[in-house]
């Protein structure tokens, strides 16, 4: 008795742990953040969807690089959240689409942009971030010397330099901007900023989980029962909505 006491005991952190996925996640406000509300609206997603299915997130906030390699070297369970790709899907179990984004084209309102594929940006200059893949169609233009890019190390610095009149075009995922337009810049200084309706890219972004720890497969269809049940509720659209309102008015 006193043995199957002494077992009891020890299993039982094996048994609180049983039902927790660690994840690791970076700074994309207001996707994702560590400070901020519910760590951000993708994060809440996953956890929430999750939740549905008796799973805690445990999140584990990295510089980006080190996230995924955390991720996918199975130092964690997995990541949050991160576009698919053949290279990745190699390495991870990649879940049903969790939040969609679209990348738009910021200009001054006193420099009007028409467009219609990259190659109508040749003469102007382009801003962009370091290591962003703004699709084929901007990559391609760029590779083949049809359009130069000005690669920035953030994404603030370049919103300052279009302000600035230093680059024409940037284009940037248009929730994001919205969000950081509102947060580190004065009404006066949106007010001179519009964004070109037609998308540059538009993509669905993933919860991966690492293919290296066992039992990421079943984890995995857990998360997208939980994910349909609550895009089935109408939370997901709520949470979308909620996070861009006040932003789209204050832009």
């Amino acid at each position: 008795m006193r043995l199957l006491s002494l077992l009891f005991t020890l299993l039982l952190p094996l048994a609180a742990t049983a039902d927790e996925v660690r994840l690791t996640n970076g700074e994309w406000s207001p996707y994702l953040g560590q400070d901020l509300p519910h760590h951000g609206v993708a994060s809440r997603i996953v956890e929430e969807a999750f939740a549905l299915e008796g799973v805690q997130v445990s999140w584990e906030f990295y510089p980006w690089a080190r996230a995924l390699h955390n991720a996918e070297h199975g130092k964690s369970d997995g990541s949050a959240v991160w576009l698919r790709s053949p290279e990745r899907e190699q390495a991870f179990y990649v879940s049903d689409p969790v939040v969609e984004s679209s990348y738009h084209l910021f200009h001054r309102k006193d420099h009007p942009l028409e467009w219609s594929t990259a190659k109508d940006l040749a003469g102007l200059r382009v801003g962009g971030a370091i290591n962003y893949d703004y699709g084929q169609d901007f990559q391609g233009a760029e590779r083949d010397g049809l359009i130069k890019v000005k690669r920035l190390g953030n994404e603030e610095q370049a919103l300052r330099m279009l302000l600035a009149g230093r680059i024409d075009v940037l284009p940037m995922d248009k929730v994001v901007a919205f969000d950081m337009l509102h947060s580190k810049f004065s009404r006066a200084e949106r007010a001179q900023l519009s964004f070109h309706p037609l998308p540059l890219r538009s993509d669905s972004l993933h919860l991966m989980l690492s293919k290296q720890v066992p039992g990421n497969a079943e984890r995995m269809a857990q998360f997208n029962r939980g994910l349909k049940a609550l895009q089935d509720s109408g939370k997901v659209s709520q949470y979308l909505l909620e996070v861009q309102q006040p932003l789209s008015l204050a832009y």
